[in-house]
């Protein structure tokens, strides 16, 4: 592990028993750096929360390693555990709490001084905008409000990694805004951060490196800029057409990915001007409502890497694998143990 690296694995495999035996990882090598934020992006069964689960030792790998904060992981997964802080894809109950008790209690367990811990979480409720909550019991607030105050469990007092498992679900957009604000604050002070998401679009603009998973293997990595320069020339065009309309492409537009009345397609950078004012005279004809010209982005390098039959907009609804019968992935968390 070399210096400033927070989580290096490498060669890490893992195939689950039973009638199916899916191979959920097959040959990750994966680094987080302090002061980075990863991104984990892949379709529902891609890999990525047996991925996880086995970062914080909750499923063991069949082979290959895993280095967490200079503690092997797979052989000593309690120690492991003690150098990161996660935010699971499920939210962990807090029946009986407020967001503000859970908070400074999961900041007390993992050993924060009271004064701190206080002061920490009062920043986190103000900045996620949850003061209207705070003091709310945990039967009475929306799911939005629950994800973000798991979020905010886990960054009180947070670990030299930082795994956040789908962190913006159910959070309405205002407040997602402020969300990715404090994700990057993390990295900002110093932890490393493995950001598993569906987002790529809002991801884009705090993940310092994204690495792409399918099928279980990591099929491009890089930094956004890396990701996109093979595109760099040119331009998606997004259309909202009107009830009834077809776009009807103009020369030199590459059909793409159509959902309801939204159409997407690419164009050279060149043809810039072209295109504009061929989406304006369909706006001013009736058949177009709204047109949007941008430069490639990582959604667009994602779809041509793993194909449009997966949409990054798919909200995975449980994990990528079935837990094998015994082992701790088959028994449900309490606050104490996801904050320990």
């Amino acid at each position: 592990m070399t210096a400033g690296t927070v989580l290096t694995i490498r060669e890490l495999r893992k195939r689950y028993r039973g009638a199916s035996g899916v191979q959920a990882n097959d040959g990750i090598d994966l680094d987080v750096a302090a002061g980075q934020v990863v991104g984990l992006l892949g379709h529902n069964g891609a890999g990525k929360s047996t991925l996880v689960n086995q970062v914080v030792g909750l499923v063991r790998p069949d082979s290959g390693t895993i280095t967490l904060d200079g503690i092997d992981a797979v052989a000593q997964p309690h120690l492991a555990r003690r150098r990161a802080s996660i935010q699971a894809q499920s939210n962990v109950p807090i029946t009986g709490l407020t967001p503000r008790t859970a908070v400074q209690l999961v900041g007390r367990i993992r050993g924060g001084r009271r004064p701190d811990v206080v002061r920490r979480t009062a920043e986190l409720l103000d900045a996620l905008d949850l003061g209207p909550w705070a003091d709310t019991p945990a039967e009475k607030i929306s799911g939005g409000v629950a994800r973000l105050t798991a979020f905010a469990m886990t960054a009180v007092v947070p670990g030299t990694l930082v795994v956040l498992d789908e962190p913006t679900n159910d959070v309405d957009p205002v407040r997602r805004r402020l969300l990715w604000d404090q994700i990057r604050g993390l990295a900002d002070r110093g932890a490393g951060v493995l950001l598993v998401t569906h987002n790529v679009r809002e991801a884009e603009r705090v993940v310092d490196h994204l690495a792409i998973l399918d099928r279980g293997t990591v099929i491009a990595a890089d930094t956004p800029a890396g990701l996109t320069a093979p595109l760099r020339g040119e331009l998606t065009l997004e259309l909202d057409l009107t009830p009834g309309s077809s776009p009807q492409w103009p020369a030199g537009v590459t059909p793409g990915r159509r959902t309801g009345l939204r159409v997407q397609g690419t164009v050279a950078a060149t043809q810039a001007a072209d295109v504009v004012r061929w989406a304006q005279d369909r706006v001013e004809e009736g058949a177009v409502e709204r047109y949007a010209l941008a430069p490639a982005s990582l959604e667009d390098v994602y779809v041509q890497l793993v194909g449009p039959g997966h949409d990054t907009d798919d909200v995975p609804t449980g994990p990528d694998g079935p837990p094998e019968p015994g082992t701790p992935a088959a028994r449900p968390s309490t606050t104490a143990e996801v904050a320990a």
